[in-house]
């Protein structure tokens, strides 16, 4: 056992583990990286949480490369979670939903309520508990049967309900957090009167307000122009979103931070009242040349969801379609005749599209769904079909979920290696970015196929290629290609991540999307909330591409 764990052991209630095969398990997540960190711990309470957080501290001087990283899910694809000094598992004791209340109609339009969590709950027990109150978090992403809502918070996730309800930056309303001086603080929106309450606090939460507020008001229309112009974005720190010269929000802050200014230890989230009736329309697609158009004609009809997943992602779907059936249960098999037709009559689709509609009303929804269907087919002739049940549907949400598993578990001699896997720009220039970007991605053809799935009504696709990463040639693609997409995307105003993050992959590039001025910013952020660089270090700010391309797994 390593020194650290024995002094961690120490210090708190939880477990501390630093053996090889207890260790190997944090040294993935879902991303191609390979970080093997020190210790790992399960803090018990938020008494072992201030207590790592002043050890790190106490001890940074005679080892600079301490540091603490927030692990829930290990869904992360982007390598958020991974650290070589000491990674936090919030799952074993930071798992409970504390409070579900629904708030009647009369007191929030449209109704809805909200729910305290602490951060290491999966999101699939954190519906269950929401939905006995016929509530809902809807920013839910695909991974929502594997990650946790604090994974959720610390990325920014969205999914396929953004196009409609937005991210999960709009759903926070208040975090506790424990901050660099190892003390425990609630984040919530504040009046002008109740920030200069905060900024006169002869403390480290004073400073912290009033050199935030003071960068914020300095560069605040610098600020605002940097802001991408697209509707999801999780890169960098988002700092148009704290203050509107009016409200004061650290949440919308810490949100999408990655666990790189504080530990989030609960969370409140605000909740929405689903609808009660929901019906998909199918969308075929033989070819990707009119996706662009067909994606903005379908914007029209306002969908609730408007998912997608590729050719690759169906032959999967295909060739496990035993373990599917399992999965849905045997009746399933006969749901996924009318798909069986569609093949031997139109052949493979290039890309399957799914529209939601919901609605209290079932008749007006019927309505909008055929009115939608007849649309698409009357300009583009192409074929559809309208879901007869929520058991019709499930096939499709299934496949388009799992779509990212399906390819890590399923795929042979060559690996998952997400790294231009959350491109987004605005849905009116998909008919120019999308043909462009294919000319980008066909050069290297060779050494990759790749998958597209993604949130075509917001203009986020996630491209997956397929790489043999123990070849060499491969890694140094990863780099070359980044630039190649990115310098796309940036022509366009879009983002380098809708909701992905940035992590170990998308880090060397901030400066690339934002400009100097702009990343020296996010350097000072991080700056204020941890001057000694104790949180999850190398995200957001302080990677080069040299650090990230050491770390790349090699094995197949």
């Amino acid at each position: 056992m390593s020194n650290i764990a024995e002094d961690l052991k120490e210090i708190v209630k939880g477990e501390v583990s630093s053996d090889e095969k207890g260790l190997l398990v944090y040294s993935h997540d879902a991303s191609i990286f390979e970080v093997r960190p020190q210790a790992a711990v399960k803090p018990k309470d938020v008494g072992d949480i201030k207590n790592l957080v002043k050890w790190v501290t106490a001890n940074k001087n005679s080892n600079k490369e301490l540091s603490l990283t927030a692990r829930s899910g290990g869904t992360d694809m982007t390598g958020g979670a991974l650290n070589d000094s000491i990674v936090l598992d919030f799952t074993s004791h930071f798992n409970r939903v504390l409070e579900v209340e629904a708030i009647p109609p009369s007191a929030l339009i449209g109704g809805g309520g909200y729910a305290i969590t602490e951060p290491g709950v999966f999101y699939r027990d954190f519906e269950k508990e929401t939905l006995k109150k016929n509530l809902l978090l809807p920013s839910y992403p695909a991974s929502r049967e594997i990650c946790t809502v604090g994974g959720m918070v610390a990325n920014d996730s969205g999914g396929e309900k953004s196009l409609r309800y937005g991210k999960t930056e709009d759903y926070v309303r208040e975090l506790n957090v424990v901050l660099a001086d190892g003390e425990e603080y609630v984040l919530k929106p504040l009046t002008s009167e109740e920030l200069e309450q905060k900024k006169s606090q002869n403390s480290f939460e004073g400073e912290v307000y009033r050199q935030i507020h003071d960068l914020l008001e300095s560069n605040y229309e610098l600020i605002q122009k940097a802001k991408p112009d697209v509707s999801k974005n999780s890169a960098g720190y988002l700092l148009w979103n704290v203050w509107d010269k009016k409200k004061f929000d650290l949440t919308r802050l810490f949100t999408g931070s990655q666990g790189t200014l504080g530990l989030i230890t609960k969370i409140k989230f605000r909740l929405v009242k689903p609808n009660k009736y929901s019906r998909l329309l199918i969308i075929f697609l033989r070819d990707l040349k009119s996706l662009g158009e067909i994606v903005n004609l379908v914007n029209k009809s306002e969908p609730e969801s408007f998912e997608s997943y590729d050719d690759h992602t169906f032959k999967l779907a295909v060739k496990i379609l035993p373990d599917l059936i399992k999965k849905m249960g045997i009746g399933a098999m006969f749901k996924f005749i009318p798909d069986v037709w569609t093949v031997l009559t139109g052949g493979i689709p290039k890309m399957v599209m799914l529209v939601e509609f919901t609605g209290d009303n079932e008749n007006e929804l019927m309505d909008k769904i055929r009115k939608c269907r007849k649309d698409v087919f009357d300009k583009f002739g192409i074929k559809t079909r309208i879901t007869t049940s929520e058991k019709d549907a499930q096939k499709y949400w299934i496949i388009r979920r799992e779509s990212f598993n399906l390819l890590r578990k399923h795929v042979k001699g060559k690996k998952t290696a997400p790294f231009i896997d959350d491109v987004v720009v605005r849905p009116e220039y998909l008919p120019e970015f999308l043909p462009k970007l294919n000319v980008i991605l066909d050069q290297y053809k060779n050494y990759m196929t790749y998958t597209i799935a993604g949130h075509p009504g917001d203009g986020n696709f996630h491209i997956i290629p397929l790489m043999d990463l123990s070849d060499e040639k491969s890694k140094k693609i990863i780099p070359e290609l980044s630039e190649k997409v990115y310098d796309l995307i940036l022509e366009y105003r879009g983002s380098i991540t809708a909701e992905h993050n940035d992590g170990l992959i998308r880090t060397p590039y901030l400066e690339k999307m934002y400009g100097p001025e702009i990343y020296k910013l996010f350097e000072r952020t991080k700056n204020i909330f941890d001057p000694l660089n104790i949180f999850n270090p190398r995200k957001k700010v302080g990677l080069d591409m040299k650090y990230a391309t050491e770390h790349i797994k090699s094995d197949n």
